[in-house]
């Protein structure tokens, strides 16, 4: 059986090991490929796993020796579903494993505005307290979470974790979700879109990408917004207008953008978020702790061998 991984690095950049697949098959490991070379690395495999690889209907066709597409993430956009079930591909995903990951960046974007660690680490490193007059210093506003109101958008593994946090912050939090009110817990407040969107200080986007949700943020829906809101995106980049929301930040109609995760990746350096003081963008990394990574690494080779054993688990095209 011959497994293939066809961009490895991300997951894996050297700090763990592939021996519970090794277990399973001959594994072949590329850190990267270019759509030039996704066909001819996986045309004898009977197996690929990939993270960021696109395996459009195209693609596929040329495979036809493949029997099995491993997503090494939660989200499977990057295969197409219905040619891969047409073809008789099984496709699975790992859900879940960076929830916990996910929901501290979550909380350390919301801090580092609140609180600007980074900025009085980097004043300090230029001697500005040495030298200051008084015992303590700052030149930027600094806000109490307490009696805040969490507004998320999506509550699913990670819109909860998030509410749990948040409450023990002393937040007040509020939710736009399909779950009924009578099955979330008495301390979450379920409410429409638009009145997520005008109450929130915090909003935070943990909602999938659909049709339905593509530019879930866009000018319109900014307008409805306290101009001083905190908007967090560590979901998906095309749930925001990225456009709109630079726009919003240099007119002062939005207080803070902060996002793990851009429309395009790696983004273009022209991207107008760049050229705002108040957009603090990190490198779509919420899932990368080694905590994180290792329990993704475990759950790919469990999918594979459950495959194997003619019992596949985590399916995303049955």
């Amino acid at each position: 059986m011959k497994i293939v991984i066809l961009d490895g690095y991300a997951a894996n950049p050297g700090d763990l090991d592939y021996h519970l697949l090794e277990q399973l098959g001959e594994v072949v490991v590329y850190p990267r490929t270019s759509d030039d070379e996704k066909v001819e690395r996986a045309k004898d495999a009977d197996i690929i796993l990939l993270n960021k690889v696109q395996m459009d209907a195209e693609t596929l066709a040329q495979l036809p020796n493949l029997k099995y597409i491993g997503i090494q993430a939660t989200g499977f956009n990057v295969v197409d579903i219905a040619a891969a079930k047409k073809q008789g591909i099984i496709v699975t995903n790992i859900p879940a494993y960076s929830t916990d990951s996910v929901a501290q960046m979550t909380f350390a974007l919301i801090l580092a505005v609140t609180n600007r660690v980074e900025h009085y680490t980097l004043e300090n490193r230029n001697e500005r307290w040495a030298y200051n007059k008084d015992f303590c210093y700052w030149d930027t506003p600094l806000m109490e979470l307490a009696g805040k109101k969490l507004g998320i958008m999506g509550l699913g593994n990670i819109g909860m974790k998030v509410a749990n946090i948040a409450r023990q912050f002393g937040m007040d939090v509020c939710a736009c979700t399909s779950k009924n009110s009578c099955d979330l817990p008495e301390w979450i407040q379920k409410v429409s879109k638009d009145g997520l969107l005008a109450t929130s200080d915090i909003l935070t986007l943990h909602c999938p990408l659909s049709d339905d949700t593509y530019h879930l943020i866009n000018k319109e829906n900014i307008e409805k917004m306290k101009d001083t809101a905190i908007l967090v995106n560590t979901g998906r980049g095309p749930l925001v207008d990225e456009e709109a929301v630079a726009k919003a930040l240099h007119d002062q109609k939005l207080g803070a953008y902060c996002a793990d995760v851009m429309s395009q990746e790696p983004p273009s350096k022209e991207n107008p978020l760049f050229k705002e003081p108040n957009a603090y963008l990190t490198p779509h990394i919420a899932w990368a702790t080694f905590e994180a990574r290792k329990r993704l690494n475990r759950q790919v080779a469990a999918n594979v061998k459950a495959f194997l054993e003619g019992s596949p688990i985590n399916v995303v095209n049955p």
